[in-house]
């Protein structure tokens, strides 16, 4: 009797823990992929920003810029059926060369013209900025974090391909998740009119960053609700954290690419962005901004930015 009363109560605890390990995994899934009003990033110290990085976020010139130009709107179908919308804005004098960015988690395309106007006033670059799936104006109930947009950067390259001709050269420049993005991009067959990927405080996958993140923010174990969670996501958005992977698509590609970190970065450590340059099989650099958090490289050293990034695409642009 006492064997079979220890059976039940090993089973009903299992049980329970299974139960509770399920919820848990559908409520990670509906915090951070549902795409929903979101507020659990609010207080993060992580993203903590310098009060000079703020006055270049909230104060910067490039917002008076952003709103004094005209865009034109862009769509494209997705390979699942959802409209997405990218703002494009040519280049005063005509040129065969466009960066298509790729902004991060939370995001929206307007977020991206901090970069913009370097590319458009400096370099005189042509610019589209996507909205990506689940973000802006774009369609979509889940945030891809990279995995699906990877297949939507490869749809606008081929628009821009479509509207500037065969001549066309593009690079890809990415911020955090659209940092993952393009480098998820990279990976995949792009036509020779991508010249090169740009990615700043990218994260190595979107399994390895729920790892680091559930434990950082939340104090929990990654197993086994992350697994859990990955088998929620696959069941919700058709795709898994752990195949989500910018570092096995870095192994793949043969463009250049230039990661940019700070190496005060808390919610994106920077040994990622190290771990993706050591595994990236094409021409690569690496450039470690001191004391800048998440994102903040460009509102701290922009001088220094904007020098290494206009050196390596003069390398790598025809």
């Amino acid at each position: 009797m006492k064997k079979k009363r220890w059976f039940k109560l090993t089973v009903g605890l299992l049980s329970i823990l299974l139960i509770a390990d399920i919820i848990a995994g559908f409520y990670f899934y509906d915090l951070a992929i549902k795409r929903e009003q979101k507020d659990f990033l609010v207080g993060n110290q992580d993203l903590e920003v310098s009060a000079d990085a703020m006055d270049v976020f909230l104060e910067g010139g490039w917002r008076e810029w952003y709103r004094d130009q005209t865009f034109e709107t862009w769509e494209i179908q997705s390979f699942d059926g959802l409209t997405l919308e990218g703002k494009y804005l040519q280049a005063e004098e005509m040129t065969n060369r466009t960066v298509i960015f790729a902004h991060g988690y939370l995001g929206r395309s307007r977020d991206m013209a901090l970069y913009g106007e370097h590319y458009y006033e400096e370099l005189g670059y042509n610019t589209l900025k996507p909205d990506l799936r689940g973000h802006g104006n774009s369609e979509g109930d889940y945030i891809g974090f990279g995995w699906h947009d990877r297949l939507d950067i490869v749809d606008w390259v081929q628009k821009v391909i479509e509207q500037q001709g065969e001549d066309a050269e593009i690079v890809l420049h990415g911020l955090s998740m659209g940092a993952a993005t393009v480098l998820m991009a990279s990976g995949e067959e792009l036509p020779d009119n991508v010249k090169a990927v740009v990615a700043d405080s990218p994260y190595t996958s979107s399994y390895d960053l729920f790892k680091y993140q559930m434990e950082r923010m939340y104090n929990l174990p990654s197993f086994p609700i992350l697994p859990t969670t990955n088998m929620v996501t696959n069941l919700q958005a058709g795709y898994t954290l752990s195949e989500a992977s910018a570092l096995d698509q870095v192994k793949q590609t043969n463009l250049p690419v230039l990661y940019l970190h700070g190496d005060n970065d808390m919610f994106v450590p920077t040994y990622m962005a190290e771990e993706l340059y050591e595994n990236t099989s094409g021409e690569k650099e690496i450039h470690i901004f001191k004391d800048a958090g998440h994102g903040e490289a460009y509102a701290l050293y922009p001088s220094r930015y904007m020098d290494t990034l206009g050196s390596f695409l003069m390398q790598h642009m025809e």
